[in-house]
């Protein structure tokens, strides 16, 4: 009982504060900065990557090193989770005034998590 504690503390409790987090900024209405379009733009699309880049790794971390998989088995749950919770992020947004859903925002989404898949299976070939 306390070994399954510790374990869902250390490995789970920072993916659920940090979807938490992210669920927190798509709560936002008009979330932008004060910098001017273009610099606005690549800020907020950076910003998309880097946090499911996070969770991604959160995750990886959690099912990795937490559940024991394998890696390229960690990697494929982690991959789906994330992409998963970056539609239902979208589809949350829906529902904030000024935001609106975007599969574009789901593809850059994907794209720091493809990158950190690219690299971790460099590896393995």
């Amino acid at each position: 009982m306390i070994k399954t504690l510790r374990m869902f503390l250390y490995y789970w409790l920072p993916v659920i504060i940090w979807a938490g987090f992210i669920f927190y900024l798509s709560n936002q209405p008009g979330l932008k900065s004060s910098l001017a379009w273009p610099y606005d733009f690549i800020l907020r699309k950076g910003a998309h990557i880097v946090e499911f880049a996070v969770l991604f790794l959160l995750l990886l971390r959690a099912l990795e090193k937490g559940h024991n998989l394998a890696t390229k088995k960690a990697l494929g749950w982690a991959f789906v989770l994330t992409i998963f919770y970056a539609v239902s992020d979208e589809y949350h947004q829906s529902f904030v005034a000024q935001r609106v859903a975007s599969l574009t925002d789901v593809a850059i989404d994907s794209l720091g998590v493809l990158l950190i898949i690219w690299r971790r299976l460099r590896r393995f070939f």
